[in-house]
């Protein structure tokens, strides 16, 4: 469990240099990464190669026992390059080429731009194979940041063409399983078909899924060429990349085999942008949401081999969100933490030093501006000094969330309502998880569920055989399963399934879905009764015919007054839950509660406060605060290795123990 730093060696004096990395050995960091947006100081002009600079930052790195962990320069063409290929820039759905200046301004399927990244790094990778400081490399930078996953060139079209060719093999294929028939959309040639760019209204849902998935693909394919050329280098060298929060244009776990493991970048206070009297709402922009950060831990410990690294831990104030707040006294430590607990084996801190000049100016380092300490470089010290005294060992989950990358595309396509967020439905139940101190893995339908005592699949929207077979399988061999809303409704190809939903689901959930609405925001009427208690829901609800399951939740109000909401069908020794609206959270938790109870996972009795978190790794549990005011702790007879039990704000408390060793008093 190491802290680590990244560094700009390019945007300082030389002669700072060597203060600099040995002030960063001083304060304990054991990883400096460098590069990602240096390639016109690598190359300067064509073949005019210059890798002194960075060569002479990592013999510095070397000389002071830490080690260096280099990126390949891809997310910044050089304005030379632009000019000699002006085909590699990305184009917008209307046309409009996303012209040098900033970054990630290129398109993953420009040939000339492979070429070009191709050559770039392997003159880089082999120049470093055999430095003794280089232990691995992160690829590109942030796939997808500023939305550029999805480019619209003739580049594209030509590469999405020939997917499409691919995937169908022929024409009529194509026509028939996108369903062409709607609006005059027949298609006689694979020629006839552009990328889905600006027209009047919504694209047809088949051409749009597609086009999601080949742009996806296109990102796995280049990121696959990337790994390759260092692992041609040195094949000891770990190779990762940094993805980020909440992002759904990316699926991580394609890109995640062809990586030794994941890394993200972690700005708990850059998303939380909330405002009102409630002190949860100011806690929340001093130290951002807890299960907001432990949900993108949790899905890329989950999305390579190995376990993750945060790559871009936030270290102050950030340039980027609306409002810029101060994080809380000791968040930069608490953040390591949390990141630590669910299974980094990393936390490295954006950047070591504020930048003077660029886009990033008013965007905090470890240290201030004049290479004076900043509030969170004694965060750091902090931790790697604590993390130094704490064993390693590994995070084992009982319940696995489902996130499938397709559904999400698909919903976003048609919502069906300003309110129904794919993200946030997720994290309902994550919420409700890690609200009873449970361990989750977040993964893809193609997981092996065997080992998971309970499994929640919300919303799984496009389900094909394969996700059928697989969930029958978990079920008849003792699995707990939860269905929610809109699940089994379409087919893979974005099509709705001819029987009613849950589709090829309905026979596993014993329940048809025989109507539909969405919820405005501001309803007073959505109430249900759930196993004897009233509760409320929001945004989305369906009415349920239970063939073969049993009614546990039905509604209470309103034009579906007394029509089934929630079902179980026990399947001995498994069951399977369906939930028909999108529960409040009282409701969420008394859902994942009665599924936890039913897989014999052992859960919190009462849930934690909503700023109070548990986390276990190995042999060690984490309790966080998150909230600005202290709370007792009651651990029993388990030894504290770190803290004290009544924890401050903004605080933690380790134990060598088990989650059901703690109490945490309301």
């Amino acid at each position: 469990m190491s802290i680590g730093v990244c560094y700009f060696p390019e945007h300082w004096p030389r002669e700072r240099w060597a203060t600099d990395v040995e002030q960063m050995a001083e304060a304990g960091i054991e990883y400096v990464r460098m590069g990602e947006f240096s390639w016109s100081r690598l190359e300067p002009r064509p073949g005019e190669l210059d890798f002194e600079w960075l060569e002479t930052a990592v013999d510095l790195v070397h000389e002071h026992g830490m080690e260096a962990v280099l990126c390949t320069p891809t997310a910044t063409p050089p304005k030379w390059l632009v000019d000699e290929h002006p085909d590699i820039l990305q184009e917008e759905p209307d046309g409009d080429a996303r012209h040098f200046g900033s970054r990630r301004h290129y398109c993953f399927n420009s040939e000339s731009y492979r070429e070009q990244t191709d050559r770039i790094i392997t003159v880089l990778a082999e120049h470093f194979a055999d430095h003794p400081a280089v232990v691995g490399w992160q690829t590109d930078n942030e796939y997808g940041c500023h939305d550029t996953i999805r480019c619209y060139c003739d580049d594209c079209a030509t590469a999405f063409r020939t997917w499409l060719r691919e995937k169908y093999g022929g024409i009529d294929e194509l026509n028939e399983s996108w369903g062409t028939t709607f609006w005059s959309q027949h298609h006689t040639d694979f020629e006839e078909i552009d990328p889905p760019r600006h027209t009047v209204t919504d694209h047809h849902p088949g051409r749009l899924l597609d086009y999601h998935r080949f742009a996806n693909e296109s990102v796995v394919s280049y990121n696959r060429s990337q790994a390759d050329r260092l692992r041609e280098a040195n094949d000891d060298w770990f190779v990762t990349h940094n993805f980020m929060f909440d992002f759904g244009q990316l699926d991580p776990y394609d890109v995640g085999d062809d990586l030794d493991f994941a890394a993200w970048d972690s700005y708990p206070t850059g998303f939380p942008q909330v405002a009102g009297d409630d002190p949860a709402d100011a806690d929340e922009l001093r130290v951002g949401n807890p299960d907001q950060i432990g949900f993108n831990h949790d899905r890329y410990r989950c999305a390579a081999p190995g376990n993750f690294w945060v790559m871009e831990q936030q270290p102050g104030s950030i340039n980027w969100p609306p409002e810029t707040t101060q994080p809380a006294e000791g968040a930069m430590r608490l953040w390591a933490h949390h990141a630590v607990a669910h299974g980094a084996d990393v936390v490295s801190y954006f950047r070591w030093r504020r930048c003077l000049e660029g886009q990033e100016q008013y965007h905090a380092g470890l240290r201030k501006r004049d290479g004076t300490a900043d509030r969170g470089y004694h965060d750091a010290t902090t931790a790697a000094a604590e993390l130094a005294d704490l064993d390693r060992g590994s995070v084992s989950a009982p319940v696995a969330l489902v996130l499938d990358y397709e559904s999400l595309w698909a919903l976003n396509e048609q919502a069906m309502s300003p309110d129904f967020d794919y993200w946030s439905h997720l994290h309902t139940y994550y919420h409700a998880l890690r609200g009873r101190g449970v361990q989750v893995d977040i993964l893809p339908t193609d997981a092996d569920f065997e080992d998971y005592d309970a499994v929640l699949a919300p919303s799984l929207h496009l389900v094909g055989d394969e996700v059928v077979s697989t969930f029958r399988r978990y079920v008849e061999s003792g699995g707990h399963l939860l269905f929610t809303i809109r699940s089994g409704e379409k087919d893979p190809h974005n099509k709705l399934h001819a029987t009613r939903p849950p589709g090829p689901l309905a026979d596993l959930a014993g329940v048809r879905v025989d109507q539909h609405e969405s919820v405005p925001a501001d309803s007073s009427d959505a109430r249900l009764s759930y196993r004897g208690e009233r509760y409320g829901y929001r945004t989305w609800a369906e009415w349920i015919d239970a063939d073969d399951a049993k009614m546990v939740g039905q509604y209470a109000t309103g034009i579906c007054e007394g029509r089934t909401a929630i079902t179980v069908r026990e399947a001995e020794p498994g069951s399977v839950a369906y939930v028909g609206i999108w529960p409040d959270d009282d409701l969420a938790d008394a859902l994942v509660s009665d599924v936890l109870t039913r897989a014999n996972v052992t859960h919190a009795s009462d849930p934690l406060p909503d700023r109070v978190r548990v986390a276990h790794r190995g042999d060690l549990t984490w309790v966080f605060n998150y909230g600005s005011e202290p709370i007792d702790v009651d651990v029993g007879d388990a030894d504290v290795r770190l803290g004290e039990e009544t924890v401050p704000g903004y605080d933690l408390l380790v134990i060598e123990g088990t989650p059901t060793d703690v109490a945490v008093e309301r």
